[in-house]
């Protein structure tokens, strides 16, 4: 009986061997290389957007988010079927806001309103560079490191007074503004960026994407203090030819 079992277990595999051989057979002759065939080119583009940033020490709220923007080319390398390589060459805007003062006062029949608010911006050459992962065709995640090189920036802020009596109201604003030591600034700038996007179409696609800064942006930290650094969200268009 346990011969029996044997020999129609051998005889049951050979069957199943020949007919997995004959579908692999077809399947080369309709397609010699299927994963050729079905392997992405590499593509290159552009991409351009909007910046919302803040620095580490700040709370994360709307009155100290510097709006800037980002812009430059891509490349987009397949490594496989799911993942692909996206090195990217990019201007980057990045800074912070404070509201450093903000009253408001009635005297008789007189609203009085002060504020005074500060402006940093940071320019920036950055090389993003994301491994992408694609659960579906269209959509993506990402990760990655993204090196930045500091080139200018500027300190800016602006004081205004607002008057009003009677439903009239009258405004003074003061300005001025002063560029940014480069020799206070570190040149060089790592941080880690997460995202996401969605192709819209086989060429245009939006993607979303958070910098977390791991580099001290001062060239020399004053003792006992936290480490001071860059914090962006991105969200922008990117054209792939």
């Amino acid at each position: 009986m346990k011969k029996l079992f044997l020999g129609l277990a051998v005889t049951a595999s050979m069957m199943m061997f020949a007919q997995e051989t004959q579908k692999t057979q077809e399947t080369k002759a309709v397609n010699p290389d299927p994963i050729k065939k079905e392997k992405q080119p590499i593509r290159f583009g552009i991409k351009a957007g909007g910046n919302s940033s803040y620095f580490s020490e700040q709370k994360l709220s709307l009155d100290n988010q510097k709006i800037g923007f980002h812009a430059g080319v891509l490349v987009n390398i397949p490594l496989s079927q799911k993942f692909s390589l996206q090195p990217e060459v990019l201007y980057n805007q990045l800074g912070a806001k404070s509201v450093l003062s903000s009253t408001d006062v009635t005297v008789g029949e007189t609203n009085i309103k002060t504020k005074s608010d500060y402006k940093t911006t940071m320019n920036y050459i950055s090389v993003p560079l994301m491994v992408q992962m694609r659960p579906t065709e269209r959509f993506y995640v990402e990760a990655g490191p993204e090196f930045s090189y500091f080139i200018n920036g500027k300190n800016s802020g602006n004081s205004s007074i607002s008057t009003t009596t009677g439903g009239i109201t009258t405004t003074q604003s003061v300005s001025n503004s002063e560029d940014i030591n480069k020799d206070d600034v570190n040149k060089f700038n790592l941080g880690l960026g997460l995202g996401l996007g969605y192709d819209i179409t086989q060429n245009l696609g939006i993607n979303a994407r958070y910098i977390n800064s791991l580099t001290d942006m001062r060239n020399q930290k004053p003792e006992g203090t936290e480490p001071l650094n860059h914090r962006a969200f991105q969200l922008g268009l990117n054209y792939k030819f």
